[in-house]
């Protein structure tokens, strides 16, 4: 099963109705902030919309999806053992009990008051409801409100997918456009509408048209609004109950709990393993807060393992994705009724015991180079060792500066030549560093051949290979003896690529994955179609015959370009 689904059912629909939410949201949102661009279109739109969410599926769809969501959000509350949690989980939580409070009175005075009083609660009717009163301040902060929580939610559902961290920056200014752009439709439309309700004519026609409600239909509607606002407040009262009579009882009883770093701590039985971490003030790792979908906050039971109820499905379902051992269970999911000893395999910040961050390993799109020096073998036949590995140290301090001027490092070197990988934030410009590198290197190689040639030296030659794609990197190897590296098929692609520049006798090959994300339409007649073992079929790259001047090289092709677009 997919990682994003991973969990109990509960947490597969509460994911799946936040989804569903979210959407509705969303479109609500751009609706709205039609009314900048034009009345008509926010109309049709809202027409559109309600084709949908007014049908009898789509009403079920819509209000059953709140309902299964606000449910068990309510449900794993009341169940909650501790209240301590991270921050961000506490104020996602305290976004969601504001969603009901705000939204009632919303969904009394357009849909009930549509389904009982055949009001046409169309745009224009909510923006005279609501434009500079009050009302109108609340549900711009549910607006806000609404959309944080969603946002935040698809974040943390989302934050261990690579192409989710690739887009984020773009994800995030879009986000925040989406309550810009309708809030200010609201402002637009809004001032229209009071506007063209302020003359007598037209206020008649709008009160027709809109079936307005009058002072007693109004009082209705307050009275049930405010009947709904009593009727969340005790279910929110019976949910603190359940959570204080839960926590009255766990405290009658307590048990052991021994970490393997030396700490003990005694706390209420009934709570799982993490909640007791927390409540005592032990720190414990848990990226995706305790719900079961990812495994950092997994233990080693060292002692206790055969007094602890077995695995529900779903840990063992995840415990089995990441090919736990068996005395490995989930913090998030166990509750200890007996004494136990347990290890925690990461520490607080998700990194692994005894190991960096990067141990957990992590997915990225970024460019690579690799290179190898020329007729190594050959041109230090017969010389003794000190020389050998001076000549190789002058050649790396003269050509890896420009890897690093560019925000490049080596990941490793591999005797005659090396490998060097671009993180950057964005592909793209990790594509940009990789070729300002290549230019760099090539200068610096024909200034390291000058020095060469005055002492009477033949000259070196290189082959480099670039490429762009998805990498992992991690610290991998013995606990203590890991250092970061990176695999995965974009680094044996990059290194048959460089195998194949000695063959056409030049000094590079970029392919063309990295050129598209430095945004480069190298010519396709430019263009070789290389058979590199372990690839299905060709891969295309460019030729460098002499990289010195790439950048010049590459606006060449930009200039070609641009001439041959026909003129208007």
């Amino acid at each position: 099963m997919n990682d994003l689904w991973r969990g109990t059912l509960a947490t597969r629909l509460r994911i799946s109705s936040g989804l569903v939410l979210f959407t509705y949201a969303l479109l609500h949102f751009v609706n709205i902030g039609l009314g900048m661009l034009s009345p008509v279109w926010m109309d049709a739109m809202q027409d559109a919309r309600q084709l949908v969410t007014r049908s009898f599926l789509g009403s079920v769809l819509l209000y059953g999806a709140f309902t299964v969501h606000i449910t068990f959000a309510l449900v794993k509350l009341a169940r909650r053992g501790t209240l301590r949690m991270p921050v961000w989980e506490a104020v996602q939580i305290g976004l969601g009990i504001t969603i009901p409070i705000l939204l009632v009175a919303h969904l009394v005075h357009t849909r009930t008051a549509h389904e009982i009083h055949n009001v046409n609660d169309e745009m224009g009717y909510i923006m005279l409801l609501l434009y500079n009163t009050a009302d109108g301040w609340k549900q711009s902060l549910l607006l806000l409100v609404v959309w944080l929580h969603g946002c935040t939610g698809l974040h943390f559902w989302l934050r261990g997918q690579a192409w989710w961290r690739r887009y984020l920056p773009a994800l995030t200014g879009a986000a925040v456009l989406v309550p810009a752009f309708a809030l200010a439709g609201f402002l637009v439309e809004g001032r229209r509408v009071k506007a063209q309700f302020s003359d007598p004519d037209a206020r008649e026609a709008m009160i027709d048209r809109f079936n307005f409600p009058d002072r007693e239909t109004f009082a209705e509607l307050i009275t049930l609004t405010d009947q709904m606002g009593w009727l969340f407040g005790a279910i929110m009262a019976l949910v603190a109950l359940a959570y204080l009579v839960k926590y009255i009882r766990a405290r009658q009883q307590s048990v052991t709990i021994r970490y393997h770093s030396g700490a003990q701590i005694n706390a209420p039985r009934g709570l799982t393993l993490l909640e007791m971490s927390r409540l005592r003030g032990i720190p414990h790792a848990a990226l995706c807060g305790g719900r079961g979908r990812c495994t950092t906050c997994r233990v080693v039971i060292e002692e206790g393992l055969e007094l602890l109820h077995p695995p529900s499905e779903a840990e063992a379902r995840s415990l089995a994705a990441v090919g736990a051992e068996p005395n490995t269970r989930l913090a998030c999911q166990i509750k200890p009724m007996d004494p136990m000893t347990v290890m925690r395999v990461f520490q607080p910040d998700g990194r692994s015991k005894n190991r960096g961050h990067a141990s957990q390993g992590e997915e990225k799109e970024l460019a690579l180079l690799f290179l190898d020096m020329r007729g190594f073998t050959a041109r230090t036949t017969g010389q003794l060792p000190y020389d050998v590995v001076f000549l190789l140290n002058r050649f790396f301090d003269a050509i890896v500066p420009s890897i690093n001027a560019q925000g490049g490092t080596v990941d490793k070197y591999l005797g005659d030549g090396f490998l060097a990988v671009f993180e950057l934030p964005a592909s793209e410009n990790s594509a940009h560093a990789a070729l300002r590198a290549i230019e760099g290197i090539a200068q610096a190689l024909a200034n390291f051949n000058a020095t060469l040639a005055r002492e009477g030296q033949s000259p070196v030659a290189i082959g480099i290979g670039a490429h762009l794609g998805d990498v992992v990197l991690g610290e991998i190897g013995a606990a203590g003896q890991a250092p970061r590296t990176l695999i995965g098929d974009t680094v044996n692609t990059a290194s048959r690529i460089e195998g194949v520049t000695k063959e056409f006798k030049v000094q590079a090959f970029v392919s063309a994955p990295l050129l598209a994300a430095a945004g480069h339409a190298v010519p396709q007649d430019q263009m070789e179609a290389l058979d590199l073992r372990g690839l299905s079929s060709p891969l295309l790259a460019w030729p460098v015959q002499e990289a010195s001047d790439l950048s010049v090289q590459l606006a060449r092709f930009r200039s070609n370009e641009e001439t041959q677009v026909p003129k208007s």
